[in-house]
C-alpha cells in the first residue's frame, strides 16, 4: 500500500512538472503593435504563426494612426515598447537614434525567408542608416499619376505624359479645351509638401547637405523644380485650393480636373467613383522625368516591420517579422487591407498581374528614393516645406526670400543634430 502511494506521489509529480513545462512554454508571449486596419488586420494571420508554432502566443494591439507616435515614444520611455512593432518608413532615423531598435544585419545574413534582393531597392534603403538594417519593409507605396485618358486624348495624347515639358504641354491642351473656368487640367495642392518634394528629386535637389544637418533648398535644382510647378499655379492650370471641389473622386467623375498625383490607397476610391461609362475613362501611369521621356523618382513610402533592441524573447520575434515576410502571407494581407506587398515575388500573382491600375505602381517602385534619413524630416517637411511653398504660389514671397528663408529655418530644426555629432553622441 505505501509502494502505490509513494508511486501516485512521484506520478502526480510528474504531472505537475509537465505542466510547469507547458505553462512555461505558453508564457513564450510575443507583443506585436500595428497602426490602424493594418493593426486590425495582422491579427487574422498570427493564428496561423502561433499553429506553425506551438507554445507561442502573439498578443496583437492596435494603435491608431494618430496617436501611434505619441503611444510609442511613451512606451519606449517606461521601457514597454512591443516586441515587434509597426513603423511609418519616415519613423525609423527617430526610433533608431533614441537606440529603440535592434540592428537586423545578422538576422538577415541568416535568414532563408528574407532576402535584400526580394525587396525594391528604394524601399529596401528606406530601413539602411548607417550601413545598419533596422527594419523590414511590410507593405509599401508610391505616388503615381492619376489621370482622365478621355481628356488627354481629347488634347491629342494617347498615353500619359512622360517628361515636365509633356505634363506641361498637355495641361495646357487640356485648359484650353474646359470652357468652364473652375475645371483644371490639374490637381497640385498646396497644402502636400510631397509634390514639391518630389519634383524636387527629379531635378537632383538634395533637400539637406552635410550629412543631413543643413537645408539645401535653395539649391539650383530645387528651384528649377519651384518655378517650373509654379508655372501650373501662374497660368490657371491648377487650383490654389479646395474651393472647387467637394472631394478628388467627386472632382474626377465630374470632370473638375483631369490629373493629379497620389498613391495606391486612392485606387480602391476611384474604381467606386469611375464606374459605369467611366469605368475605362481613368488610369495611372509612373510619374514624368524632368529632362527625357521616362520615369522619374517618386517617394519611397509605407511601412517596416521592426524589433525592440530591449525585447527579452528576439529569437522568436525575429520569427514572427520572417512569418509576415512571406510572400504567401503578404498576399493574404493584401487582400485584406489593399496595401500593397513588399516582396517583388507577391506582385507575380495574377490577382496583382491583372489589375491595370497597380501596374504603374510596380514600374513606379523602382523609381523610387527615401526622404533624408533623420528624425527632424516630418517637422521639415510639414511645418516648414509646406508652409514656404504656399508663401510662394500665393505670392507672398519670392522664390528667392522663401527658398532662402526655408533653408533658415531647417537650419534651425537641425542645431541639435549637428551639436549631436560634433560632440559624438550620434555618428554622421
Amino acid at each position: 500500500m505505501k509502494k502505490l502511494l509513494l508511486l501516485f506521489v512521484v506520478f502526480q509529480t510528474l504531472i505537475l512538472l509537465t505542466a510547469s513545462c507547458v505553462t512555461n512554454k505558453e508564457a513564450d508571449v510575443i507583443r506585436f503593435w500595428g497602426m490602424g486596419v493594418e493593426g486590425e488586420a495582422v491579427g487574422k494571420l498570427v493564428a496561423e504563426f502561433e499553429k506553425e508554432n506551438p507554445g507561442v502566443k502573439v498578443k496583437v494591439q492596435m494603435i491608431p494612426w494618430t496617436a501611434a507616435q505619441e503611444k510609442l515614444i511613451s512606451a519606449y520611455a517606461s521601457g514597454n515598447l512591443p516586441d515587434v512593432f509597426q513603423l511609418g518608413n519616415t519613423w525609423i532615423p527617430q526610433f533608431k537614434e533614441l537606440d529603440a531598435l535592434e540592428k537586423l544585419n545578422g538576422y538577415v545574413l541568416d535568414s532563408k525567408t528574407i532576402s535584400q534582393d526580394s525587396y525594391f531597392p528604394g524601399i529596401w534603403e528606406t530601413n539602411v542608416i548607417q550601413d545598419g538594417i533596422y527594419g523590414i519593409p511590410w507593405y509599401i507605396d508610391t505616388r503615381v499619376l492619376f489621370y482622365r485618358v478621355d481628356d488627354l486624348q481629347k488634347a491629342g495624347y494617347s498615353s500619359a505624359p512622360a517628361s515636365w515639358k509633356e505634363l506641361y504641354e498637355v495641361a495646357r491642351k487640356i485648359k484650353s479645351i474646359k470652357s468652364d473656368k473652375n475645371k483644371y487640367p490639374i490637381f497640385l495642392p498646396t497644402n502636400d509638401w510631397s509634390v514639391f518634394v518630389i519634383f524636387g528629386m527629379q531635378a537632383g535637389a538634395d533637400l539637406l547637405t552635410n550629412d543631413y544637418t543643413y537645408g539645401h533648398f535653395n539649391s539650383p535644382e530645387f528651384k528649377r523644380a519651384v518655378n517650373y510647378l509654379l508655372k501650373f499655379y501662374k497660368n490657371g492650370l491648377t487650383p490654389k485650393g479646395f474651393t472647387a471641389f467637394n472631394n478628388i473622386y467627386q472632382a474626377m467623375a465630374e470632370g473638375y480636373i483631369s490629373m493629379f498625383i497620389s498613391g495606391p490607397w486612392n485606387i480602391k476610391e476611384m474604381k467606386k467613383w469611375m464606374k459605369g461609362n467611366l469605368k475605362d475613362k481613368w488610369m495611372t501611369s509612373p510619374l514624368p522625368a524632368a529632362d527625357t521621356n521616362g520615369i522619374g523618382v517618386s517617394l519611397a513610402g509605407g511601412s517596416s516591420i521592426v524589433m525592440n533592441s530591449q525585447s527579452g524573447n528576439k529569437h522568436t520575434a525575429w520569427k514572427l517579422i520572417e512569418f509576415l515576410s512571406r510572400p504567401t502571407i503578404q498576399l493574404k494581407f493584401f487582400r485584406m487591407v489593399d496595401d500593397l506587398p513588399a516582396r517583388r515575388e507577391a506582385w507575380e500573382s495574377p490577382e496583382i498581374k491583372r489589375d491595370k491600375f497597380i501596374k504603374a505602381f510596380f514600374k513606379q517602385l523602382n523609381h523610387v528614393k527615401p526622404v533624408p534619413k533623420v528624425p527632424e524630416w516630418e517637422r521639415i517637411a510639414f511645418s516648414k516645406i509646406q508652409k514656404y511653398m504656399e508663401y510662394i504660389v500665393y505670392e507672398k514671397m519670392s522664390v528667392e526670400t522663401a527658398l532662402k528663408k526655408l533653408d533658415e529655418e531647417v537650419n534651425s530644426v537641425l542645431e541639435k543634430r549637428r551639436w549631436l555629432i560634433k560632440h559624438g553622441r550620434i555618428n554622421e
